[in-house]
């Protein structure tokens, strides 16, 4: 349900926009393989944003920063190994061991009763309601009245 709704937010697009969402969806419709590259998708993405912020924090503290001054931040800088290192493993540490509690012991805990109720394509699930956080995107959505301007607008 989501991804319709989701993706026929392409069809605002003038000319293509059709045409781009049966090419997301590969078909007509949402169904089983469509849901699979999504989720591979989604899968996939946190580890690539994963490597890109190692990335990111190895040339900085390879590099520095510049800044508009055009100083040398050299003195600035101290080395990555073993001040950061020791800092991140801790962190990563601390966090995983939150998570693998909280997974192991509460795996109910932040979920929804509504998850585990079969799913009926043909209209919207019950526990769907529109929330408060929702509300900009209902306001902008219904305040213009052409569907692209609409979509640009929540951009």
């Amino acid at each position: 349900w989501g991804a319709t709704v989701i993706t026929n937010l392409l069809s605002a697009v003038p000319y293509i926009g059709t045409t781009l969402v049966e090419w997301i969806w590969g078909g007509f419709s949402v169904d089983k393989a469509t849901l699979t590259r999504f989720f591979a998708f989604h899968f996939i993405l946190p580890f690539i944003i994963t490597a890109l912020v190692i990335v990111h924090l190895l040339f900085l503290h390879e590099t520095g920063s510049n800044n508009p001054t055009g100083l040398n931040s050299d003195s600035d800088k101290i080395p990555f190994h073993p001040y950061y290192t020791i800092k991140d493993i801790l962190g990563i540490i601390l966090m995983i061991a939150l998570l693998m509690i909280l997974v192991l012991f509460f795996p109910d805990l932040l979920g929804d009763p509504d998850n585990y109720t079969p799913a009926n394509p043909l209209n919207t699930p019950p526990h769907i309601k529109p929330e408060w956080y929702f509300l900009f995107a209902y306001a902008i959505l219904r305040s213009i009245p052409n569907k692209l301007g609409g979509v640009l607008a929540l951009i």
